[in-house]
């Protein structure tokens, strides 16, 4: 901040949540610091909301503004040759989740619930559970889901996005059940796939979808398998739904996650609050 003052040049900063500070010094300089920033970049809304109270600063300085999404790097794959590769039939009907197996945080246990539940709702569909990744549960998850029928896992650490991407396309559908998040990034994969979602709510799921199922998805109560299972079983039953719940995820993730909308939004931002930035050049040809 002190070095933008003296070259004066706006000094803008990103404030990635949490309000831990480890040292008697840290405390004393992060308001100064926050409060002296021409503006503050903050994904989640709720979280910017909470740094705007706790350090009396002005809304105008506190933009709440996603990571962008490389929605060219998550395009649908070919379903079927997702299929094949999982040893699933064409004509399953496959919900499919992904991240890091913590078991309370990412609510799994209530997905294992939810699942029991459709499977008895639906108990003559060929339902296939899809879950991609490990993480310090993977023994107790492996505990909640051998008794249950129609489960396939892939229990690694997978970094290649590619394959997450070829995996996740063999999905009708996208359950995301957490219980604790910021702004989630798996939901936003899943829907620039083309994948409609059931997720459960909470602030960062409300932000993706604007709370409506015009922005591609559904959401129910947190910790309610009953209220999960029920939107599972609706979508998986309607093809023409979930077609178009698919096309209104991806125009979503298009128009407000992807670098381009992003981008718009951080110049918008800086000019806001005194920076000064070259125009926007035209791509159109000449």
């Amino acid at each position: 901040m002190l070095l933008g003052r003296l070259v004066g040049l706006p000094v803008f900063a990103t404030f990635q949540g949490g309000d831990l500070q480890l040292t008697a010094l840290e405390r004393r300089l992060r308001p100064v610091a926050v409060r002296a920033a021409a503006g503050l970049v903050i994904g989640p809304a709720l979280e910017a909301e909470r740094v705007q109270r706790r350090y009396g600063v002005p809304s105008r300085k506190v933009g709440s503004i996603p990571n962008p999404l490389d929605v060219s790097a998550w395009t649908p794959g070919a379903r079927e040759q997702a299929r094949a590769e999982l040893g699933l039939s064409s004509g399953a009907r496959v919900v499919a989740w992904h991240g890091r197996v913590e078991i309370h945080r990412k609510g799994l246990d209530v997905l294992v619930d939810a699942w029991r539940g459709l499977a008895a709702l639906r108990p003559h569909d060929n339902l296939r559970l899809l879950l991609v990744g490990t993480g310090t549960d993977a023994s107790a998850l492996r505990r909640l889901v051998e008794p249950v029928r129609s489960v396939t896992w892939i229990d690694e650490y997978l970094l290649d996005r590619g394959r997450i991407r070829r995996l996740l396309s063999a999905a009708d559908v996208y359950v995301f059940p957490s219980r604790v998040e910021g702004l989630p990034v798996a939901p936003l994969e899943a829907m620039a796939l083309g994948l409609p979602i059931v997720a459960a709510d909470l602030p960062g799921t409300r932000q993706i979808l604007g709370g409506v199922e015009a922005a591609g998805g559904v959401i129910v109560p947190q910790e309610d398998p009953d209220a999960l299972a029920a939107e599972l079983a609706r979508l998986l039953a309607d093809e023409t739904l979930r077609a178009k719940l698919g096309r209104r995820a991806r125009e979503r993730v298009e128009t407000s996650f992807s670098p381009e909308a992003v981008g718009h939004r951080l110049r918008d931002f800086f000019v806001r609050n005194g920076m000064r930035v070259p125009p926007l050049y035209s791509t159109a040809p000449v």
